[in-house]
Parts: C-alpha cells; sequence; structure tokens
C-alpha cells in the first residue's frame, strides 16, 4: 500500500516553532481553557453564558490547531531551503509577472514563512501546481478558483533565506 500522504518541506526554525506551539497546545493551552470553561460554567445557566460559548468556540479552533500541526508534522521533511537552480520547487522564493503585475512570493507551506510579511503559495494551489517545475523566463498559465484564466511568467527563481 503506498503512502498518499504529501510531505511538507520545513526549515529547521519552522519545525522548531511549530514543534514549540503543539507543546504549549497540549499543555498549558489546554489547561488554560479547560479553566475557563470551568469557570464560565460555575456561573449558572449555559444557554445564556456568552463566556462558555466563547470559551468552548476557542476550545474547538485550539484542538483543531493541534490536529493540523501534529499532521503537518507527521509528515515534514526537514531541512534546509533548496539552493535556487533557476527552477521553481518547494522552498524557493518566486518573482514572476501574474496576470500583467509582478509579484515576488515563497513556494511551500505558509508556516514556513514564520514573521516574515511574504506571500505563501502551496505546491498544490492552483498557481502553485502552475509553475512547480518551470524555469526562469518560462510562462504558462492556470485557472483560478473564480475560473478565470491568468497567465503566468516566471522573472526569478531565488533561495529562501528566511526573509
Amino acid at each position: 500500500m503506498a503512502n498518499d500522504t504529501p510531505t511538507t518541506w520545513l526549515t529547521q526554525d519552522a519545525y522548531d516553532r511549530l514543534t514549540a506551539e503543539l507543546e504549549h497546545l497540549s499543555t498549558a493551552g489546554r489547561e488554560n481553557i479547560a479553566k475557563r470553561i470551568e469557570a464560565a460554567r460555575e456561573e449558572g445557566d449555559l444557554k445564556e453564558n456568552g463566556g462558555y460559548h466563547a470559551a468552548k468556540d476557542e476550545q474547538g479552533k485550539q484542538e483543531a490547531r493541534i490536529r493540523q500541526l501534529t499532521a503537518l508534522l507527521r509528515t515534514a521533511e526537514v531541512g534546509e531551503a533548496p539552493t535556487s537552480s533557476g527552477v521553481v520547487e518547494a522552498g524557493t522564493v518566486i518573482t514572476a509577472i501574474i496576470g500583467g503585475d509582478q509579484s515576488t512570493f515563497l513556494i511551500g507551506n505558509r508556516e514556513i514563512s514564520g514573521d516574515s510579511e511574504l506571500a505563501v503559495y502551496s505546491e498544490s494551489s492552483p498557481i502553485g501546481a502552475a509553475i512547480i517545475g518551470l524555469k526562469v523566463g518560462e510562462s504558462t498559465g492556470y485557472t483560478a478558483p473564480n475560473g478565470r484564466e491568468i497567465a503566468v511568467k516566471i522573472v526569478d527563481v531565488a533561495t529562501w533565506t528566511g526573509q
């Protein structure tokens, strides 16, 4: 049986940051939410208790993030960003003309970028899937989620430096 779970490339910094977030959410984060739910529950009628419902909503979001991080870290391939060879691949910074406008972005998982303001597109996004493997100077097109055809020309492929 083949493993169809895609691997996700992460820098060591991103892996460490996400591992620390998962550890915090799984321990202190869960304890904090449990305390907030219990305190709100003690206030009385749960049907009209806004604090209780807010804490339960936050608990649901936190548990979803724990599941997301667990799955991501389980399939992560940790290493240095690939040195650019002029070919679009996960972990490279792309400058492209997209629909007539120049844009610079990172290809990979959005968790890689950390505090960077750089936009990130997944390899499986419409634009990511269309440009993976292209070289500087090559053009293609992709269908946007709204159904519009968008032309793309690769201007530059650079090594991700973490900024």
